[in-house]
C-alpha cells in the first residue's frame, strides 16, 4: 500500500516575465515500510519535488498542479493548520545543511524542548527533556549534548541532532535531502548505517534525495531518476542500477568511480548541459545530450513504459533499438 502517492505533480516558476517549468508531470508511489532514493544532477528538480509536496515553495512565484496523498490525505488542498501538524507528526524532513537551522544562542536541549512542548502543550519541561535524551540515544549522541551549544558540536553530531529533531513525533515518512553531503566519508557512512538501523527499529518509510548514486545503491530499495524536471526511470534499485534502460541513468552510473577499474581509464562524464527550462526541447528532454538520440527522440516526448516488474522508463529505446521508428 502506498503511504505517499504523487500524481502528475508539475511546478512552474513565474518571475520577470519568464515561466520555468521545474517539474513536469511527476507520478510516484512510495509504499509503507520501503525506501526510495531520488537521484539526478543539480538542477534536476529533486528538492523542488519535496518542497512542492510540503507546500514550502514561494506562493507568489511557484505554481503547483497535481495531487499528493499521504495516508489518503491530499496535501496540496489541505488547510494550513492541518498541514502544519502533518509536517511534524506524520512526515518530517531533514534539510540539506540542516544543522544551520539550530539556534546559535540557545543550548541544544532548550531549543528542542521548546519545539516539543509547543506541539504538546500538556508535556512538562522534565518530560520533554526525557524525550529528547531518548532521541539522542537513538542517534548515538550522549545525553550531555542536551546542555551544549551548536558550536560545541562537530558536523556529524549536529547532523545527528537534526535527525533526532525529525524523529521527535515518530513520523511515518522521513525525507532526507542530501542529509550527509557536507560530512566526511567516515561520518557519512556511520550516519547512513544509523538511519538504516532506525528505519528497521521504528518502521519508518524513507525518501533519500541525493546526487550520489552510491548512497542509493547501498541504502534504498527503489530508485527514481530525475532529469530537468522529468522522471526518466524508476524501479527496484538492484534492477535499475544493474540493467539501466535510459541513457541518462547509464551516464550517472558510468560517471561514478569504481575502485577496481584500470587506473589509467578516465572517468566518463555526461557531455553537455541541462536545458533551458523556460524553452525546453520538443522531444525527449535528454535528447540534446544523448549519444543515441534519433529523429523520434528529438521530435516526440517518450511515454513512461513498463520494462520489467516494477521497472519503468521514459525512453523510445526501452523496448530495444529495433522498436524505434525513425532511427
Amino acid at each position: 500500500m502506498a503511504l505517499l502517492s504523487i500524481k502528475d505533480i508539475s511546478v512552474t516558476y513565474h518571475s520577470g516575465g519568464r515561466h520555468v517549468k521545474a517539474l513536469n508531470g511527476i507520478t510516484l508511489d512510495v509504499n509503507e515500510g520501503e525506501s526510495l532514493g531520488i537521484v539526478g544532477e543539480s538542477g534536476s528538480g529533486k528538492t523542488t519535488l519535496i518542497m512542492a509536496i510540503l507546500r514550502l515553495l514561494p506562493k507568489g512565484t511557484a505554481e503547483i498542479t497535481g495531487e499528493a496523498f499521504l495516508n489518503g490525505k491530499e496535501l496540496l488542498s489541505m488547510k494550513d493548520g492541518e498541514l502544519s501538524k502533518i509536517r511534524w507528526e506524520e512526515m518530517a524532513l531533514v534539510f540539506q545543511k540542516s544543522m544551520n537551522a539550530l539556534s546559535p544562542v540557545h543550548k541544544i536541549g532548550a531549543f528542542m524542548n521548546d519545539i516539543y512542548r509547543n506541539h504538546k502543550s500538556e508535556v512538562s519541561k522534565n518530560d520533554g527533556e526525557k524525550r529528547i535524551k531518548e532521541l539522542f540515544e537513538l542517534v548515538n549522541l550522549s545525553p550531555s549534548v542536551y546542555d551544549l551549544y551548536p558550536h560545541e558540536l562537530s558536523g556529524g553530531m549536529m547532523q545527528r541532532v537534526s535527525i533526532a529533531l525529525s524523529l521527535m513525533f515518530n513520523p511515518k515518512l522521513l525525507i532526507l535531502d542530501e542529509a550527509t553531503t557536507a560530512l566526511d566519508v567516515v561520518t557519512q557512512t556511520q550516519i547512513l548505517e544509523e538511519i538504516l538501523s532506525l528505519e528497521k527499529k521504528l518502521g519508518i518509510t524513507r525518501i533519500m534525495i541525493t546526487h550520489d548514486i552510491s548512497v542509493v545503491a547501498s541504502t534504498c530499495k527503489n530508485v527514481a531518476v530525475l532529469y530537468a524536471g522529468h522522471l526518466l526511470e524508476v524501479g527496484p534499485t538492484c534492477e535499475v542500477l544493474v540493467n539501466p534502460i535510459h541513457s541518462y541513468t547509464k551516464g550517472l552510473i558510468n560517471s561514478f568511480p569504481v575502485f577496481d577499474n584500470d587506473i589509467h581509464q578516465p572517468l566518463q562524464s555526461i557531455g553537455g548541459f541541462l536545458p533551458d527550462l523556460s524553452s525546453p526541447p520538443p522531444g525527449c528532454i535528454f535528447a540534446p545530450r544523448c549519444a543515441r538520440a534519433c529523429d523520434i527522440c528529438r521530435q516526440s516526448k517518450p511515454e513512461m513504459k513498463k520494462y520489467e516488474q516494477g521497472h519503468y522508463a521514459a525512453c523510445h529505446f526501452a523496448g530495444g533499438e529495433n522498436n524505434v521508428q525513425g532511427s
